[in-house]
């Protein structure tokens, strides 16, 4: 009987060896990912250190169980101290079904800005930076913006060369160049930072401001496909790093890593897109103090946003 017993417990004993072999090679890997995490987190973080963003304080409505309103403002501030807003964006997260909307506010917008006289929408954020112009947005559309993240179109040239070293691809629809700081070829391409926003700020052709408003969308949509890919995956701790530095955001950066997950998860979804004022609502006008500008029936826009941010995509 004792015979038997032998091989049995020498084969447990193999057993446990390979398994505590295994599990510290897994330990082993844990620790190595660990410091790869840290390492790029401090290099992007470096890259970002010297833009000194001030810290961003923001008036956000209570958060919601169902969905979270992000406005995302770019600014071309060129080293002056005060700039109106270029890009006002609005997007939000489905928090049940992960679908994610964006909604571009035309910056000509007459608006009526709380505590002064009407203006262009852009210059809510001239005046009072971003919490007067969302408190703009708040009163003409009746929309919730819990939190808001802004970039200088500079910095955001230093993100998508890290978040993408090899470019984005884009479907460039006509050959571009002015004022945009770099010549576009029509046809897909791959393009760097500098090539994407010069790509999403072009409108020199019959389509103006609305179809620069188009390419931003489109813009962010092929950031987006982007930072999902399996291949983008590495570059995520140093990205993050990088995000201290390049975007003023009230968001805590926990926040900002749960969000990046969710919206990771939800794949390849489409993300629905919406320009206000939407079609046959507006018309040209000019005033005195504010130049030409879009003259909007706000009932309609406000009902126009109210619906598209309700219903679902599909």
């Amino acid at each position: 009987m004792e015979e038997e017993l032998k091989p049995s417990r020498s084969r447990r004993k193999r057993k446990r060896l390979r398994f505590r072999g295994i599990l510290f090679l897994l330990l082993l890997a844990i620790v190595a990912v660990g410091i790869y995490a840290v390492v790029q987190f401090q290099s992007g973080y470096k890259l970002a250190e010297n833009t000194d963003l001030p810290k961003m304080e923001f008036d956000g409505d209570p958060e919601n169980a169902d969905f979270q309103n992000i406005l995302i403002i770019g600014v071309d501030s060129r080293g002056e101290e005060k700039s109106r807003s270029d890009t006002m964006m609005l997007m939000s997260h489905n928090k049940n079904t992960d679908e994610v909307k964006l909604t571009s506010f035309m910056r000509d917008i007459y608006a009526d800005i709380p505590g002064y006289q009407s203006y262009k929408l852009n210059t809510a954020y001239y005046l009072g930076g971003a919490n007067l112009l969302a408190d703009t947005l708040r009163e003409m559309f009746g929309v919730e913006i819990h939190h808001v993240a802004q970039i200088d179109f500079a910095n955001f040239e230093q993100m998508v060369d890290i978040a993408a070293p090899n470019g984005v691809e884009v479907d460039v629809e006509k050959d571009m160049s002015e004022k945009i700081g770099v010549s576009l070829k029509k046809g897909v391409h791959d393009l760097n930072g500098k090539e994407l926003l010069g790509y999403a700020r072009f409108r020199a052709d019959n389509e103006g401001d609305f179809g620069r408003v188009r390419r931003q969308q489109q813009v962010l949509a092929a950031l987006k496909d982007e930072m999902i890919s399996v291949s983008a995956i590495p570059k995520y701790p140093k990205l993050a790093g990088a995000v201290q530095g390049y975007i003023e955001t009230d968001l805590p950066t926990s926040d900002q890593v749960k969000l990046a997950i969710e919206l990771a998860k939800s794949g390849k979804s489409d993300i629905g897109r919406l320009t206000v004022p939407v079609k046959g609502t507006f018309w040209d006008a000019r005033y005195p103090d504010a130049g030409a500008v879009l003259e909007i029936d706000v009932e309609q826009n406000r009902q126009a946003l109210s619906e598209f941010l309700s219903q679902p995509l599909n």
